[in-house]
């Protein structure tokens, strides 16, 4: 068996439910918490408003800081202690934003909920699944996707709920119990103590796991992935952000601007699913070649004033959700499993930075030069990743198998 798999007796659906649940909580009390909680929080406290949601860019910014470290990690150690920790440190934070009498505290409590992104949000978690399965990754990958994209779903009606009956800062002190008495248990369950990773093999192995080489052009692939992975983050961090401000820009009202917001999740699930079906059908480089096309084109549609806003949100909301998928599917098929662990966390550093200073930048430029103008920047920048990507299809053309 590999050395660079660990034992797999559970039943991948077993493992990947009890990720899912997790991720579904770690994302709604994360990168999801400040769109039901700002008010409240702005309301009871009197903080500035971007104070309070630039919390969330803090937490980004050292989840980003931290990923390369946390890729060793679970290349060395595999994704336990990773994951298990990452509970703890959302608990933390969650305590110490519910607990917090003044504005730096608050803000230092978001120090430590980045601790717990970056060790465990989708990049360190697809870093996991990749040391536990290998090149078999790719299907858990994406079925760990599905449970990500309800974390709206389930977290924000659930805030909702909390912070009217209990108040802001009970909710959070029952989403940190969560986090210690259902996420760390489910993860403690499902992610078993790792093997040795292949780079530490014993001497008398070594002929057998050594490292693989370098692959042909391969610092001008990471850097085009690095560069397309982080585009896409940027663009759909600011369009998540702002999504109401550029629909009402588009002269809708601000409940129509609502609910045609409320579709951009299931679309995400939906292109999840078509992805679930018939992905494995295809290399992983054409999920990446979709997303950025989807969400060129939603985008070039909406500065085009088309008049069907459903579906310019149905194909961006496509195109956007299945990026996540390539983001962990593309670079573990590019430079195979066993280097995996350590590249994924490479690559979220910078794609993580750029989507906590990315909603900053495109409040400043709605405010300098209104949404049509923004709508028209994303717009240029979505079809400069698709000219990206497809230089990278052509450099990464002679490896491709199934392409």
């Amino acid at each position: 068996m590999s050395l660079i798999a660990e034992a797999r007796p559970l039943d991948r659906r077993v493992v990947i439910t009890a990720l899912g649940v997790a991720q579904i909580l770690a994302w709604g009390t994360s990168f999801y918490f400040p769109a039901v909680f700002a008010g409240p929080i702005v309301a009871d406290t009197g903080w500035s408003l971007g104070f309070v949601v630039g919390g969330t860019s803090i937490g980004l910014l050292v989840a980003g800081l931290i990923s390369p470290q946390v890729g060793r990690i679970i290349d060395l150690h595999g994704g336990r202690p990773v994951l298990l920790t990452s509970s703890l440190f959302y608990s933390a934070g969650l305590i110490g934003i519910g607990l917090a009498p003044v504005l730096p505290v608050y803000l230092f409590a978001w120090v430590l909920l980045g601790v717990g992104m970056g060790s465990g949000l989708y990049d360190a978690v697809f870093a996991a699944l990749g040391r536990m399965y290998g090149s078999e990754a790719r299907t858990p990958i994406t079925n760990l996707t599905l449970f990500g994209g309800f974390a709206s779903t389930v977290c924000w009606p659930l805030s909702a709920f909390m912070i009217e009956h209990a108040g802001w800062r009970a909710a959070c002190f029952i989403y940190a119990g969560l986090h210690l008495c259902v996420a760390l248990p489910l993860q403690m369950a499902v992610i078993r103590r790792a093997p040795k990773a292949a780079s530490q093999a014993a001497p008398a192995d070594v002929s057998q796991t050594a490292s693989p080489p370098r692959i042909v052009n391969e610092t001008l692939i990471f850097a085009l992935l690095a560069l397309v992975l982080s585009l896409a983050a940027g663009i759909g961090s600011i369009v998540v952000v702002h999504l109401l401000i550029f629909l009402q820009a588009r002269g809708v009202d601000y409940a129509v601007a609502v609910s045609l917001g409320t579709l951009f999740g299931p679309a995400q699930v939906g292109a999840r699913v078509v992805e679930r079906l018939l992905g494995n059908r295809y290399h992983p480089i054409w999920t990446m070649v979709g997303s950025c096309t989807l969400m060129a084109l939603g985008l070039l549609l909406l500065r085009l004033h088309f008049p069907l806003l459903l579906l310019v949100i149905l194909l961006y909301g496509a195109g956007y959700g299945i990026s996540w998928i390539g983001r962990g599917t593309l670079p573990l098929a590019l430079f195979g499993p066993v280097r995996f662990p350590r590249l994924m966390g490479k690559l979220a550093f910078p794609s993580l930075i750029v989507q906590a200073l990315a909603p900053s930048a495109g409040a400043l430029m709605i405010e300098a030069s209104g949404a049509d103008a923004t709508i028209g920047v994303l717009t240029l920048l979505a079809l400069i990743n698709v000219l990206l990507i497809g230089v990278l299809w052509m450099v990464c053309r002679p490896r491709l198998s199934g392409a």
